[in-house]
Formats: structure tokens, C-alpha cells, sequence
């Protein structure tokens, strides 16, 4: 299996892993396969690991996140989340606004993957 097969397989997989388990599922059908940043998205990556790629993330308006005493937050459903630095993708948005890529654990508390703030923060 070539390098790049392997990885690729490696992170749908962990995207399945991650979020599969929660009920929360993937939305990647295919509408962003011809996006130039596409391959960007797919190797985002914070300390928890892979973000999965675009699809899977949400767009965050300018109004839905700042910082809070140092720290980025994202209002999901009217609440107001604290980002955990293991969360937070450190490299430039090449995008332009912030996205988010949030899951439910097993209890059913939102929690956030990765976030990247957006361009400029």
C-alpha cells in the first residue's frame, strides 16, 4: 500500500472511530470534492488529532466566537463553549472565517475536536 493510501485510509478511519461511535455522522457527501481546499481541510489537525475535513466542520459566524479571559469560545445551540487548547489548530486559515468541528460524547455534551479561529484572530 503506497504511503499516501495508507494515511488517507488512517484518517477515514479515525474519522469513523471518533465519530461513529457518538451518533454523530459525517456529512461529507461529496459536494466539497472539487474545492482547491479541500486537501487543506483533510490534513487539519489539532492535538486530539485529525479534524476530518470540511464537510465535517461548521462554518462560525463572526458574531458565534471570541475570546473569553485568553481563550477562544464558539456559541453551538445558544451555548457558549470553551475552546480546549488541545483543540485549537494553530496554523494560518487559509479559509477566511472560523470553523468549528464539534462532536457529542456518550453523554451527550458537545465537544469541540478542533477549532480554527478565523482569518486575522
Amino acid at each position: 500500500m503506497h504511503r499516501l493510501t495508507a494515511f488517507a485510509f488512517t484518517a477515514v478511519a479515525l474519522c469513523m472511530l471518533v465519530f461513529g461511535p457518538t451518533g454523530v455522522s459525517a456529512r461529507d457527501d461529496g459536494r466539497y470534492a472539487n474545492s482547491p481546499l479541500k486537501p487543506w481541510f483533510d490534513q487539519l489537525a489539532s492535538k486530539k488529532g485529525l479534524c476530518c475535513s470540511f464537510a465535517d466542520g461548521v462554518k462560525v459566524e463572526n458574531v458565534d466566537w471570541d475570546t473569553d479571559n485568553g481563550r477562544y469560545r464558539v456559541r453551538l445551540d445558544g451555548q457558549w463553549i470553551i475552546v480546549p487548547d488541545s483543540a485549537l489548530i494553530t496554523e494560518p486559515n487559509r479559509y477566511g472565517p472560523a470553523v468549528v468541528w464539534p462532536y457529542r460524547d456518550a453523554d451527550g455534551t458537545t465537544q469541540i475536536r478542533c477549532f480554527l479561529p478565523g482569518a486575522g484572530a
